[in-house]
């Protein structure tokens, strides 16, 4: 082989293991045919990374209270539509449709489109 030849396979086979990877995990823990209203009390916003997280308390059929984690975008794609660490505060209602775990556990996957405030006002993300 021509040595310029070499030298460009090299160049491309380097370039090749340098892209960034599209995603990092999986989402089939998540069981999106089939998704779930609810309606609660923010405990805890965690605007981390790889995922932020919602704490939130909700009210069963018998009237207790059982606590969801739910698993949302990473910090940086919230923060492109306007998100912070301080948008959610513990004690605000929200009313959130999430992909509930396949497992049955109190937990699910949330999207700041399907998300508003309880009173049904969208959430408006302040810095």
């Amino acid at each position: 082989m021509r040595p310029h030849f070499l030298a460009l396979w090299a160049g491309f086979a380097m370039s090749a293991t340098t892209l960034p990877a599209t995603a990092h995990h999986s989402v089939a823990q998540f069981d999106q045919a089939h998704p779930i209203e609810l309606v609660g009390i923010v405990q805890e916003f965690r605007f981390t990374s790889p995922h932020a997280f919602i704490r939130l308390e909700v009210l069963d059929r018998e009237s207790h209270k059982i606590v969801w984690n739910l698993e949302g975008e990473s910090p940086n794609s919230l923060a492109w539509g306007g998100w912070s660490y301080n948008t959610l505060k513990p004690g605000d209602e929200l009313r959130l449709t999430v992909y509930p775990l396949r497992s049955g556990a109190p937990g699910g996957a949330w999207h700041p489109a399907r998300s508003k405030f309880k009173n049904g006002l969208p959430i408006v993300a302040t810095h």
